[in-house]
């Protein structure tokens, strides 16, 4: 009887890990429409309820999201456990690259494992913690600079030349 309750706890452990897995296809995804109403509602708070996060490497030239942190693809897994520990009272965190099909996602991807992980070995002391919103910025900076590039409440360091064969 033990091992058949040994076994039937381990596949609910399994079965349970599973379903908290997060894959490309299950990140949810913010317009640039909406963030950008997010930004101005929060105008220039000391704290607000985003965070913005650029993955973006050499192509950050030319332009970024205002109040946006860069940190190019390279450097994400060394960064990652410093990142999760000082966003985690933040409500609503977006990642995007250039397109946000491939830098962008999978960075989403690694920040929302690395803070399953910390939630993991915190246990009981995570509870209370933000309950935390991770998004991808649709159609990444391209699709950004083309309605907001101009921006100057919303945009920074525009280049337009830079996007216009992009």
């Amino acid at each position: 009887m033990a091992i058949v309750k040994r076994i039937t706890t381990t596949a609910q452990l399994a079965l349970s890990n599973i379903r908290s897995m997060n894959t490309v296809a299950s990140l949810r995804r913010i317009s640039a429409k909406s963030l950008s109403e997010k930004i101005l509602a929060e105008g220039d708070s000391p704290n607000p309820s985003y965070a913005i996060i650029d993955v973006r490497d050499e192509d950050f030239i030319g332009g970024h999201i205002k109040g946006c942190v860069n940190i190019p693809t390279l450097q994400l897994d060394a960064m990652m456990p410093t990142l999760v520990r000082k966003l985690k009272d933040t409500k609503t965190v977006v990642f995007h690259c250039a397109l946000s099909q491939q830098r962008g996602p999978s960075a989403a991807l690694k920040y929302l494992r690395e803070k399953d992980e910390l939630l993991k070995t915190l246990g009981k002391e995570s509870e209370g913690t933000v309950e935390q919103e991770v998004l991808v910025l649709d159609r990444g900076f391209v699709g950004w600079q083309q309605t907001y590039g101009d921006d100057e409440r919303l945009t920074e360091g525009y280049v337009k030349d830079i996007w216009d064969n992009y």
